[in-house]
Protein backbone atom coordinates (compact mmCIF):
# COMPACT_ATOMS: atom_id res chain seq x y z
CA UNK A 1 0.00 0.00 0.00
CA UNK A 2 1.39 3.39 -1.02
CA UNK A 3 1.87 5.78 1.89
CA UNK A 4 3.13 9.31 2.45
CA UNK A 5 5.78 10.01 5.06
CA UNK A 6 7.34 13.17 6.48
CA UNK A 7 11.10 12.95 6.75
CA UNK A 8 12.96 15.53 8.83
CA UNK A 9 15.42 17.58 6.81
CA UNK A 10 18.98 17.49 8.16
CA UNK A 11 19.06 21.30 7.78
CA UNK A 12 16.21 23.69 7.08
CA UNK A 13 16.41 26.97 5.21
CA UNK A 14 16.88 30.00 7.44
CA UNK A 15 15.57 32.22 4.62
CA UNK A 16 12.29 30.34 4.28
CA UNK A 17 11.91 30.26 8.06
CA UNK A 18 11.85 34.06 7.97
CA UNK A 19 9.62 34.22 4.89
CA UNK A 20 7.19 31.57 6.14
CA UNK A 21 4.64 33.99 7.71
CA UNK A 22 4.60 36.14 4.58
CA UNK A 23 4.11 33.08 2.38
CA UNK A 24 1.25 31.97 4.63
CA UNK A 25 -0.45 35.38 4.30
CA UNK A 26 -0.03 35.25 0.50
CA UNK A 27 -1.53 31.75 0.35
CA UNK A 28 -4.43 32.92 2.51
CA UNK A 29 -5.07 35.85 0.17
CA UNK A 30 -5.05 33.55 -2.89
CA UNK A 31 -7.46 31.09 -1.27
CA UNK A 32 -9.59 34.04 -0.15
CA UNK A 33 -9.79 35.30 -3.73
CA UNK A 34 -10.94 31.86 -4.86
CA UNK A 35 -13.52 31.81 -2.08
CA UNK A 36 -14.93 35.20 -3.11
CA UNK A 37 -15.14 33.99 -6.75
CA UNK A 38 -17.07 30.90 -5.61
CA UNK A 39 -19.46 33.21 -3.74
CA UNK A 40 -20.07 35.12 -6.97
CA UNK A 41 -18.08 38.18 -5.87
CA UNK A 42 -15.14 39.86 -7.52
CA UNK A 43 -11.92 38.39 -6.02
CA UNK A 44 -10.13 41.74 -6.28
CA UNK A 45 -13.10 43.62 -4.86
CA UNK A 46 -13.44 41.10 -2.05
CA UNK A 47 -9.77 41.28 -1.06
CA UNK A 48 -9.88 45.09 -1.28
CA UNK A 49 -12.88 45.18 1.04
CA UNK A 50 -11.20 42.73 3.38
CA UNK A 51 -7.65 44.05 3.59
CA UNK A 52 -7.62 47.65 2.27
CA UNK A 53 -10.98 49.21 3.06
CA UNK A 54 -10.58 48.98 6.88
CA UNK A 55 -7.35 51.01 6.62
CA UNK A 56 -8.77 53.97 4.73
CA UNK A 57 -10.38 55.81 7.66
CA UNK A 58 -8.80 57.13 10.87
CA UNK A 59 -11.60 55.80 13.07
CA UNK A 60 -11.06 52.37 11.52
CA UNK A 61 -7.39 52.47 12.51
CA UNK A 62 -8.55 53.07 16.07
CA UNK A 63 -10.82 50.03 15.86
CA UNK A 64 -7.90 48.01 14.53
CA UNK A 65 -5.85 48.95 17.60
CA UNK A 66 -8.74 48.05 19.92
CA UNK A 67 -9.08 44.57 18.41
CA UNK A 68 -5.32 44.00 18.24
CA UNK A 69 -4.79 44.78 21.93
CA UNK A 70 -6.31 41.58 23.43
CA UNK A 71 -4.86 39.44 20.64
CA UNK A 72 -1.32 40.68 21.34
CA UNK A 73 -1.62 40.34 25.11
CA UNK A 74 -3.03 36.81 24.97
CA UNK A 75 -0.62 35.64 22.26
CA UNK A 76 2.43 36.95 24.12
CA UNK A 77 1.40 34.87 27.13
CA UNK A 78 0.72 31.84 24.95
CA UNK A 79 4.20 32.11 23.43
CA UNK A 80 5.67 31.43 26.89
CA UNK A 81 3.49 28.33 27.24
CA UNK A 82 4.15 26.99 23.76
CA UNK A 83 7.91 27.57 23.92
CA UNK A 84 8.01 25.60 27.17
CA UNK A 85 5.99 22.76 25.58
CA UNK A 86 2.85 23.51 27.60
CA UNK A 87 -0.24 23.70 25.41
CA UNK A 88 -2.62 26.23 26.90
CA UNK A 89 -5.71 26.17 24.68
CA UNK A 90 -7.96 27.76 27.31
CA UNK A 91 -6.88 31.40 27.10
CA UNK A 92 -10.45 32.31 26.18
CA UNK A 93 -11.61 31.16 29.61
CA UNK A 94 -8.76 32.97 31.35
CA UNK A 95 -9.70 36.10 29.39
CA UNK A 96 -13.28 35.84 30.69
CA UNK A 97 -12.31 35.13 34.28
CA UNK A 98 -9.89 38.06 34.24
CA UNK A 99 -12.70 40.30 33.05
CA UNK A 100 -14.98 39.03 35.83
CA UNK A 101 -12.39 39.38 38.59
CA UNK A 102 -11.41 42.86 37.45
CA UNK A 103 -15.05 43.97 37.34
CA UNK A 104 -15.76 43.23 41.00
CA UNK A 105 -15.08 46.79 42.15
CA UNK A 106 -17.13 48.80 39.60
CA UNK A 107 -20.01 46.28 39.69
CA UNK A 108 -20.30 45.45 43.41
CA UNK A 109 -18.78 48.62 44.88
CA UNK A 110 -19.67 51.41 42.46
CA UNK A 111 -19.41 53.97 45.26
CA UNK A 112 -15.64 53.48 45.48
CA UNK A 113 -14.00 55.96 43.14
CA UNK A 114 -10.61 57.59 42.74
CA UNK A 115 -7.36 57.13 40.82
CA UNK A 116 -6.57 53.77 42.45
CA UNK A 117 -9.68 52.02 41.14
CA UNK A 118 -8.38 51.29 37.64
CA UNK A 119 -4.94 49.96 38.74
CA UNK A 120 -6.65 47.67 41.25
CA UNK A 121 -9.01 46.44 38.53
CA UNK A 122 -6.07 45.59 36.26
CA UNK A 123 -4.26 43.75 39.08
CA UNK A 124 -7.42 41.82 39.97
CA UNK A 125 -7.94 40.94 36.31
CA UNK A 126 -4.43 39.51 36.06
CA UNK A 127 -4.96 37.58 39.30
CA UNK A 128 -8.25 36.14 38.05
CA UNK A 129 -6.77 34.95 34.77
CA UNK A 130 -3.70 33.50 36.51
CA UNK A 131 -5.84 31.68 39.09
CA UNK A 132 -7.98 30.11 36.37
CA UNK A 133 -4.83 29.00 34.51
CA UNK A 134 -3.42 27.26 37.60
CA UNK A 135 -6.20 24.66 37.41
CA UNK A 136 -4.91 22.88 34.26
CA UNK A 137 -1.34 23.54 35.45
CA UNK A 138 -2.02 21.73 38.75
CA UNK A 139 -3.81 18.87 37.00
CA UNK A 140 -0.88 18.37 34.62
CA UNK A 141 1.87 18.70 37.21
CA UNK A 142 0.14 16.55 39.86
CA UNK A 143 -1.79 13.94 37.86
CA UNK A 144 -0.32 14.15 34.34
CA UNK A 145 -3.66 15.33 32.91
CA UNK A 146 -3.64 16.47 29.29
CA UNK A 147 -3.58 20.26 29.56
CA UNK A 148 -5.13 20.71 26.11
CA UNK A 149 -8.38 19.06 27.20
CA UNK A 150 -8.52 20.49 30.72
CA UNK A 151 -7.79 24.08 29.68
CA UNK A 152 -10.26 23.85 26.79
CA UNK A 153 -13.07 22.45 28.94
CA UNK A 154 -12.59 25.27 31.45
CA UNK A 155 -13.44 27.76 28.69
CA UNK A 156 -17.05 26.54 28.71
CA UNK A 157 -17.18 26.73 32.49
CA UNK A 158 -16.02 30.36 32.38
CA UNK A 159 -18.52 31.25 29.63
CA UNK A 160 -21.44 29.75 31.55
CA UNK A 161 -20.30 31.40 34.78
CA UNK A 162 -20.23 34.81 33.06
CA UNK A 163 -23.67 34.20 31.57
CA UNK A 164 -25.07 33.26 35.00
CA UNK A 165 -23.57 36.36 36.64
CA UNK A 166 -24.91 38.93 34.18
CA UNK A 167 -28.36 37.31 34.11
CA UNK A 168 -28.49 36.79 37.87
CA UNK A 169 -26.65 38.36 40.82
CA UNK A 170 -24.73 40.99 38.82
CA UNK A 171 -27.55 42.10 36.55
CA UNK A 172 -28.09 45.83 36.48
CA UNK A 173 -31.19 46.62 38.60
CA UNK A 174 -31.78 49.67 36.43
CA UNK A 175 -31.07 47.94 33.12
CA UNK A 176 -34.69 47.14 32.10
CA UNK A 177 -34.02 43.41 32.64
CA UNK A 178 -31.29 43.22 29.98
CA UNK A 179 -28.56 40.63 30.74
CA UNK A 180 -25.77 43.05 31.55
CA UNK A 181 -24.12 44.67 34.56
CA UNK A 182 -24.27 48.34 35.47
CA UNK A 183 -22.08 50.58 33.31
CA UNK A 184 -18.66 51.30 34.78
CA UNK A 185 -18.13 54.74 36.26
CA UNK A 186 -15.53 57.13 34.83
CA UNK A 187 -12.72 56.07 37.18
CA UNK A 188 -13.12 52.45 36.04
CA UNK A 189 -12.76 53.22 32.32
CA UNK A 190 -9.43 53.11 30.50
CA UNK A 191 -8.73 56.58 29.05
CA UNK A 192 -8.62 57.06 25.29
CA UNK A 193 -5.37 57.97 23.57
CA UNK A 194 -6.70 60.35 20.89
CA UNK A 195 -10.36 60.84 21.69
CA UNK A 196 -10.83 63.44 18.96
CA UNK A 197 -10.26 60.93 16.14
CA UNK A 198 -11.40 57.60 17.62
CA UNK A 199 -11.81 55.47 20.73
CA UNK A 200 -8.50 53.59 20.90
CA UNK A 201 -7.44 53.36 24.55
CA UNK A 202 -4.21 52.92 26.48
CA UNK A 203 -4.65 49.17 26.60
CA UNK A 204 -2.56 49.05 23.44
CA UNK A 205 0.33 50.57 25.41
CA UNK A 206 0.03 47.73 27.95
CA UNK A 207 0.15 45.22 25.08
CA UNK A 208 3.35 46.72 23.66
CA UNK A 209 4.96 46.85 27.12
CA UNK A 210 4.03 43.22 27.76
CA UNK A 211 5.57 42.18 24.44
CA UNK A 212 8.80 44.03 25.23
CA UNK A 213 9.05 42.62 28.77
CA UNK A 214 8.42 39.03 27.68
CA UNK A 215 10.82 39.42 24.73
CA UNK A 216 13.53 40.60 27.15
CA UNK A 217 12.81 37.71 29.51
CA UNK A 218 12.97 35.11 26.73
CA UNK A 219 16.09 36.43 25.05
CA UNK A 220 18.15 37.97 27.86
CA UNK A 221 17.46 36.09 31.10
CA UNK A 222 18.13 32.67 32.61
CA UNK A 223 14.39 32.05 32.91
CA UNK A 224 14.05 32.49 29.15
CA UNK A 225 16.87 30.01 28.60
CA UNK A 226 15.14 27.58 30.94
CA UNK A 227 11.89 27.94 29.01
CA UNK A 228 13.58 27.13 25.71
CA UNK A 229 15.63 24.22 27.04
CA UNK A 230 12.65 22.52 28.70
CA UNK A 231 10.54 23.15 25.60
CA UNK A 232 13.05 21.69 23.16
CA UNK A 233 14.50 18.90 25.30
CA UNK A 234 12.97 18.10 28.71
CA UNK A 235 15.69 15.49 29.30
CA UNK A 236 18.43 18.08 28.79
CA UNK A 237 16.53 20.42 31.09
CA UNK A 238 16.51 17.81 33.85
CA UNK A 239 20.26 17.36 33.50
CA UNK A 240 20.65 21.14 33.82
CA UNK A 241 18.68 21.08 37.07
CA UNK A 242 15.51 22.71 35.72
CA UNK A 243 12.14 21.59 37.11
CA UNK A 244 9.54 20.71 34.51
CA UNK A 245 6.72 20.87 37.08
CA UNK A 246 7.67 24.36 38.24
CA UNK A 247 7.84 25.43 34.60
CA UNK A 248 4.28 24.18 34.04
CA UNK A 249 3.03 26.52 36.77
CA UNK A 250 5.21 29.43 35.66
CA UNK A 251 4.15 29.23 32.01
CA UNK A 252 0.44 28.86 32.78
CA UNK A 253 0.45 31.65 35.38
CA UNK A 254 2.20 34.10 33.01
CA UNK A 255 -0.12 33.14 30.17
CA UNK A 256 -3.24 33.33 32.33
CA UNK A 257 -2.24 36.67 33.87
CA UNK A 258 -1.79 38.28 30.44
CA UNK A 259 -5.06 36.76 29.20
CA UNK A 260 -6.82 38.09 32.32
CA UNK A 261 -5.25 41.51 31.76
CA UNK A 262 -6.58 41.43 28.21
CA UNK A 263 -10.04 40.57 29.56
CA UNK A 264 -10.30 43.47 31.99
CA UNK A 265 -8.78 45.87 29.43
CA UNK A 266 -11.40 44.81 26.89
CA UNK A 267 -14.23 45.28 29.39
CA UNK A 268 -13.02 48.56 30.90
CA UNK A 269 -11.78 49.99 27.60
CA UNK A 270 -13.97 48.89 24.69
CA UNK A 271 -17.22 47.72 26.35
CA UNK A 272 -17.65 49.50 29.68
CA UNK A 273 -19.66 46.72 31.35
CA UNK A 274 -19.98 42.93 31.51
CA UNK A 275 -22.28 41.18 29.04
CA UNK A 276 -23.02 37.52 28.25
CA UNK A 277 -20.49 37.66 25.40
CA UNK A 278 -17.43 39.88 25.73
CA UNK A 279 -15.15 38.18 23.21
CA UNK A 280 -15.54 37.17 19.54
CA UNK A 281 -13.04 34.38 20.17
CA UNK A 282 -9.89 36.34 20.98
CA UNK A 283 -8.46 33.49 23.06
CA UNK A 284 -8.58 31.06 20.14
CA UNK A 285 -7.53 33.56 17.48
CA UNK A 286 -4.51 34.43 19.63
CA UNK A 287 -3.20 30.91 18.99
CA UNK A 288 -2.94 31.83 15.30
CA UNK A 289 -1.32 35.13 16.27
CA UNK A 290 1.30 33.35 18.38
CA UNK A 291 2.35 31.00 15.59
CA UNK A 292 2.16 33.65 12.87
CA UNK A 293 4.51 35.73 15.01
CA UNK A 294 6.91 32.74 15.27
CA UNK A 295 6.38 32.67 19.06
CA UNK A 296 8.45 35.85 19.19
CA UNK A 297 6.76 38.61 21.23
CA UNK A 298 7.93 41.31 18.81
CA UNK A 299 6.65 39.34 15.83
CA UNK A 300 3.39 38.78 17.69
CA UNK A 301 2.73 42.55 17.70
CA UNK A 302 2.72 42.59 13.88
CA UNK A 303 0.75 39.34 13.71
CA UNK A 304 -1.84 40.72 16.14
CA UNK A 305 -2.46 43.70 13.87
CA UNK A 306 -2.87 41.37 10.87
CA UNK A 307 -5.41 39.17 12.64
CA UNK A 308 -7.22 42.23 13.99
CA UNK A 309 -7.52 43.32 10.37
CA UNK A 310 -9.28 40.03 9.64
CA UNK A 311 -12.05 40.97 12.11
CA UNK A 312 -12.49 44.42 10.61
CA UNK A 313 -12.21 43.04 7.10
CA UNK A 314 -14.94 40.53 7.81
CA UNK A 315 -17.23 43.32 8.99
CA UNK A 316 -16.35 45.47 5.95
CA UNK A 317 -16.99 42.56 3.58
CA UNK A 318 -20.41 42.01 5.15
CA UNK A 319 -21.36 45.63 4.52
CA UNK A 320 -19.74 46.09 1.09
CA UNK A 321 -20.36 42.66 -0.44
CA UNK A 322 -23.18 41.21 1.62
CA UNK A 323 -21.29 38.03 2.51
CA UNK A 324 -21.70 35.97 5.68
CA UNK A 325 -20.06 36.95 8.94
CA UNK A 326 -18.35 33.53 8.88
CA UNK A 327 -15.93 34.79 6.22
CA UNK A 328 -13.58 36.13 8.91
CA UNK A 329 -13.49 32.72 10.60
CA UNK A 330 -12.66 31.06 7.28
CA UNK A 331 -9.79 33.48 6.67
CA UNK A 332 -8.40 32.87 10.16
CA UNK A 333 -8.64 29.11 9.77
CA UNK A 334 -6.95 29.15 6.37
CA UNK A 335 -4.20 31.37 7.77
CA UNK A 336 -3.55 28.94 10.64
CA UNK A 337 -3.36 25.95 8.30
CA UNK A 338 -1.09 27.89 5.94
CA UNK A 339 1.29 28.80 8.77
CA UNK A 340 1.42 25.22 10.03
CA UNK A 341 1.83 23.81 6.51
CA UNK A 342 4.68 26.20 5.69
CA UNK A 343 6.47 25.41 8.95
CA UNK A 344 6.02 21.67 8.38
CA UNK A 345 7.38 21.76 4.82
CA UNK A 346 10.36 23.86 5.93
CA UNK A 347 11.39 21.26 8.51
CA UNK A 348 10.26 18.10 6.71
CA UNK A 349 10.17 16.79 3.17
CA UNK A 350 7.43 14.60 1.76
CA UNK A 351 8.38 11.09 0.75
CA UNK A 352 6.07 8.71 -1.10
CA UNK A 353 6.72 5.10 -0.17
CA UNK A 354 5.48 2.54 -2.68
CA UNK A 355 5.13 -1.13 -1.85
CA UNK A 356 7.97 -3.33 -3.07
CA UNK A 357 6.93 -6.07 -5.54
CA UNK A 358 6.89 -9.49 -3.99
CA UNK A 359 9.87 -11.65 -4.90
CA UNK A 360 9.11 -14.48 -7.32
CA UNK A 361 9.24 -17.91 -5.67
CA UNK A 362 12.22 -20.04 -6.53
CA UNK A 363 11.46 -23.04 -8.76
CA UNK A 364 11.32 -26.35 -6.98
CA UNK A 365 14.27 -28.65 -7.52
Amino acid sequence: MTRIELVRRPQHSALFSVLSPFIAVLITALIGGIMFAMLGKSPIGGLHAYFIEPLTEVWSIHELIIKATPLILIAVGLSVCFLSNNWNIGAEGQFIMGAIAGSVMPVLYPGITGPMVLPLMLIMGMAGGAAWATVPAFLKARFGTNEILSSLMLVYVAELFLDWLVRGPWRNPEGFNFPETRSFHADAILPEMLSASGRAHYGFVFAILAALIVWFMLSRTLKGYEIRVLGESPRAGRFAGFSAKRMVFFAFIVSGALAGLAGIIEVSGAIGQLRPAISPGYGFTAIIVAFLGRLNPLGIVAAGLILALSYLGGEAAQISLGVSDKVANVFQGVLLFSVLACDTLIRYRIRIVRPQPAAAPEPAR
